[in-house]
């Protein structure tokens, strides 16, 4: 029975998550599988992948072939590094206190590179926010701005047609007033 360790898609339309499970090649990709890994979740910014790291590595060296999408994450995780490693224990070329300590060695500097590339998408996706907030106040000023100057040409139309109106009624008033009094 051939054994690979793939991807299950569960989740809706659009928004898929994925299932790492160990499961006989003939079986169907959603299908009934021996054993569930973890999770894969490509929504996220970086992807999120959680997998139980020992029962991978296990399986590896039970000789389960991992797809080729699995095969990836399995070497992002550093897992195919540490199979590889327990190889040349296993034939002698290294020590296993040796091995530990290049894996360790090697999950640190991976661990501290993810973390940096989290903190820069955030710092990014705040400094677009800021960008953005920024022009969108710009837009308001000028567009207030654009309303102040045509209420001030109206204010300053209307005025000298209101003294234009004005002057004229104030002889007439003083005519009438003459009129009146005559």
């Amino acid at each position: 029975m051939a054994v690979k360790i793939r991807l299950a898609r569960r989740g809706r339309k659009k928004a898929a998550i994925y299932d790492i499970v160990v499961a006989d090649a003939r079986a169907p990709r959603d299908g009934k599988f021996i054993e569930k890994l973890g999770t894969y979740n490509p929504n996220t910014v970086p992807a999120s992948i959680d997998f139980s790291e020992e029962k991978a590595f296990q399986w590896l060296m039970n000789g389960a072939q991992p797809t080729d999408t699995v095969k990836a994450m399995l070497s992002y995780r550093g897992i195919l590094y540490k199979k590889h490693l327990q190889i040349g224990v296993v034939k002698g070329a290294i020590s296993q206190e040796t091995a530990d300590a290049r894996f360790e060695e090697w999950k640190n500097a991976k661990d501290a590179k993810i973390a940096n590339k989290v903190a820069t998408v955030g710092s990014a996706k705040e400094a677009a926010k800021k960008a953005a907030l920024e022009a969108e106040t710009k837009k308001k000023e000028a567009r207030a701005e654009a309303i102040r100057q045509r209420e001030a040409e109206k204010a300053a139309a209307n005025a000298p047609a209101a003294e234009a109106e004005e002057a004229p009624e104030a002889p007439a008033a003083e005519g009438e007033s003459t009129e009146e009094q005559a």
